[in-house]
Order: C-alpha cells, then structure tokens, then sequence
C-alpha cells in the first residue's frame, strides 16, 4: 500500500491551501454532476461516451472528497493516483472495488482508442452492427447502474 506521505514526497499529490480550496471544492462538484448527467444522456445514443463520461464522473466525486475532507489535490497521474490515495484513506472494500471497476472499464475504452489508431475501421463503425450497438447500449446501462450510481451515493454518504 502506498503511502500518503510518499505520494506527497513524489510530487504525485499535494495539500491545498485555504485560498484554492473553495475554487477547487466548486469545480469538482459541478464537474461530477454534468459528467453524470452527459452519461445519463448519452446512455442509449452514444452509450460508449456514457461510460466514459460515468467513470469521470466517479473520478471527479473522488477529487471532491479528497479535497473536501483530506485537503488533497491530485498532481500527476491523475486516475491511478487518485485511487492509491482513496485505497490509503478509505478502507470501504465496496467503494474501492467500484472505483477500481470504473477505472477497468475507463482503461478497456482507451485501449479501444489506442487500437484504433491503429485500425481506423474500429473507432469509425464501432457501432456498424446492430449487435454492437445493442451491446454497448446494454454494457453501458448497466456500468451506469450497477457501478456508477452506486459508488456516488457511497461517496455522498462519505461527504456528510
């Protein structure tokens, strides 16, 4: 387990002071619930980007109470930093497995965009077939109930 104090020292995280902590507080909570409410419009249409805007939208409820509660400000590696610090802070197994669920699905997609580029054919007509279609439609419903509501109502409890 990684500790606090090394990702402090590593320049990976760092404290916010009084003056940015309300700007920074702001941001993240305004940037958790349009991310949210993009996944939750796209859920049908544009399933992919609906679970990909839901895994930022967990990511960012997390900079959120990082910050509201711990005072941390994530630096670099922004994703794998920010959940070695929730793994160090909160010991809730749910709340780590979902994120760390989030985080898998979020890293299947940019692996999907990185072989795209590669293979222009697959980012253009992902959705060609009728049963990709239907497949992302239903895989993203799915990660938009089962992963991402959940963990925010977990991390809401958590902001209380």
């Amino acid at each position: 387990m990684v500790k606090i104090e090394t990702l402090l020292n590593e320049r990976k995280i760092s404290k916010i002071s009084e003056l940015e902590l309300e700007r920074y507080v702001s941001f993240f909570d305004n940037s958790y619930k349009d991310n949210l409410e993009h996944s939750k419009a796209n859920l049908t249409k544009f399933s992919r980007w609906a679970i990909i805007s839901g895994y930022y939208a967990m990511h960012d409820i997390t900079k959120l109470l990082l910050a509201k509660k711990f005072r941390i400000k994530v630096e670099s590696e922004v994703h794998a930093t920010t959940i070695k610090v929730l793994k160090e802070l909160i010991k809730n197994k749910d709340i780590l497995n979902l994120i760390e669920k989030g985080y898998k699905e979020f890293l299947t997609l940019a692996q999907d965009l990185d072989e795209a580029k590669k293979e222009r054919i697959k980012a253009q007509y992902y959705t060609g077939t009728e049963f990709m279609y239907e497949e992302y439609k239903e895989r993203a419903r799915e990660f938009y109930d089962d992963v991402v509501l959940i963990y925010l109502r977990k991390i809401k409890e958590l902001l209380k």
